[in-house]
Formats: structure tokens, sequence, C-alpha cells
């Protein structure tokens, strides 16, 4: 199988060119040759695919599947599907479950509403991206286009932080803030899983929309802070907390408290999708404890988060210690 990876060196992109190349694959990655490092055997093609031919690089070739994990502007994906129309079996476009339109109400599913985007737009929000690439790649490929809608992604390899920021937290031990409920479910993916079944699903030429995230009470905020104090090995203590008290404080979900989205929030449903299509199309989630010890590997090895390979730095992760104390002793 001959793939083509657009990016390759971030989070998503990057473990997906893992797990091709150890199916044995022949890939090809595009990219500026900026940032990060590909695996031995991995044919490197650089170029800017928002400059005038700045596409060049890929003419001539020919593959059997894409993965595009561009969240830039929807041109730009536009762009690059018309210049790989003939030259690419199927495209596989990594989206995001933030296109869909407030309110984010439980059980969305493929056909819910998404929010309003221009295929030819050159701006917008991050959810306004995704949604006018996903619109700007089916006009091209139609029924060739898989879009995958992933959602909270973790793994080894995460560049924005969330499960690393519990880790080092977890680590540092004594009274650790935990969001309640422990029993919360928490929908997300692993990135290996992602990776796997995107591969797995261009390769049969599934095309169409899907919500490519775990089960929705596939793990519980406290399985998940579970496993993290029994792969560090910390002497830290969960100190379970209403979420009132926690917000009452001015503590944000999501951003302060990672993962951590309580009942109520107006993003919730985001965590809360329908999954029937997915896993009727062959995804399969291994469980928390693996993909938190396998994290906690990784992040022993690196050190520390890596920055976002040629994307914008989201902004600061996590709850500062005398914040976090604050709200224990309040």
């Amino acid at each position: 199988m001959r793939l083509l990876v657009l990016g390759g060196t971030g989070f998503v992109g990057g473990a997906t060119v893992t797990e091709a190349v150890r199916r044995g694959w022949s890939v090809t990655v595009f990219n500026r040759g900026l940032h990060g490092t590909v695996p031995p055997g991995v044919h490197r093609l650089r170029g800017d695919r928002t400059a005038p031919d700045g596409l060049t690089a890929l003419a001539g070739g020919e593959w059997d599947l894409l993965v595009d994990t561009w969240d830039g502007a929807p041109r730009a994906a536009g762009d690059a599907a018309r210049a790989l129309v003939d030259a690419v079996g199927h495209y596989v476009y990594v989206s995001s479950g933030s296109v869909y339109a407030d309110p984010a109400a439980a059980g969305l599913d493929e056909d819910s509403p998404v929010v309003d985007a221009d295929p030819d737009s050159v701006d917008g929000d991050y959810p306004q991206l995704k949604s006018g690439a996903e619109r700007a790649v089916r006009e091209v490929f139609g029924q060739r286009a898989l879009v995958a809608r992933a959602g909270l992604i973790l793994g080894p390899g995460e560049d924005i932080g969330r499960l690393p920021w519990w880790l080092r937290r977890v680590e540092r031990g004594g009274d650790v803030l935990a969001p309640g409920p422990a029993g919360l479910p928490v929908q997300y993916i692993d990135v290996r899983d992602l990776a796997g079944w995107m591969l797995d699903a261009g390769a049969r030429r599934v095309g169409g929309t899907f919500n490519t995230i775990g089960r929705r009470a596939q793990t519980t905020m406290g399985e998940l802070l579970d496993a993290c104090v029994a792969v560090t090995g910390a002497d830290a203590r969960l100190c379970w907390t209403d979420p009132a008290p926690i917000l009452a404080a001015g503590v944000q979900p999501w951003s302060d408290l990672p993962i951590w989205l309580p009942i109520g929030h107006p993003y919730r449903g985001l965590l809360e999708r329908d999954v029937t299509r997915v896993f009727a199309a062959g995804l399969t989630c291994r469980p928390v404890a693996e993909t938190v010890e396998d994290t906690w590997r990784w992040l022993r090895e690196v050190g520390t988060v890596p920055p976002r390979a040629g994307r914008p730095d989201r902004g600061s992760i996590g709850l500062a210690p005398e914040r976090e104390a604050a709200v224990l002793t309040g």
C-alpha cells in the first residue's frame, strides 16, 4: 500500500506514519521540513501548501491512500484535493467534533448540524476551519473521501499536554484536586487506535463521515486518574471534589483541569457523541490503563511535551499549584 501523509510529524500524523511503517507500507510525507523527524525508510517531500506552486513536489506521484491532518485554511485543503484527485485513490481527512453547531447536545451523530463554513475560506476559527476543509475535500473526492471526526485524542506523542499534565501533577504527589464525580464518563480515543482505524478504513475505500472516538463510557475520570497514580507510583491522594466549588473558584474545565467537562457544561455533548457508525466500521479501542502507561513511558523518555508541529500554541494547560491549593483548602 502506498500512503501519502500531508504533515506526518505532529501528533496524529506521526502516529499514522509510524503505524503504516509497522505494516510495511510505502510511506511518503509532505511538509515544510521545519519540524520533527520521520522513521527510517519514509520518503520526505518538502513544500508549503499555502504558497503559490507549493504543491509542486507532489507532481508525478501516485498513492493508494492519503491522510491529511490539516487544520488551516479550507482553501488550502481544497487546493491539495484538486491537485491530487487523479494521483490518489482515497482521501482521509482528519477532522474534529468541534465542527458540530452549538448547542453540543448529547448523542450527536454524523448527521447533526455543523457550523456554517466556506470551503474557499482563508481564515476562521477552529470549528469553521475544520468544517470548511471537510466540505472542500468532499467537493473534490466525493465518496472517495473519508472524514474522521476525532475528539479528545490521548496517547504517546500528545502535543497539547492534557494527559501529560495529569501525569506530572500526580507525580508531584500530595493532595491532588480531582474534579468529580469520579464516575464521570470520559469519551476519547488513543491516537494509535485512531491511526489504525483510518488506515484500515482507507485501505478498504470506506467513504463518508464518522465520529472517530471511543464509546461514551469508555473510561471515567476516576479510572483515568487512578491509572495515573498507578503508573507513576507517586505518593498522591486524589481528593474528589464536587464541580460546584471548583467552578465557583473560577477554575476552567478542559484548560485548567484538562480532560474534565462536567455535566451541564456547554460542550459536554462533545464527549457524549454517538459512535454507532464507526464501531460498525471496525473501530476497536485499547483500555485506558494501556494508554496511560504508554504515555507515561513516552513522557519520561522525551522529558517534556513537544511543540505542535507547524501549528500555533493553544495556550497553557493545567492549574497552577497555588490555585489548586486554594480550592482544596477552601
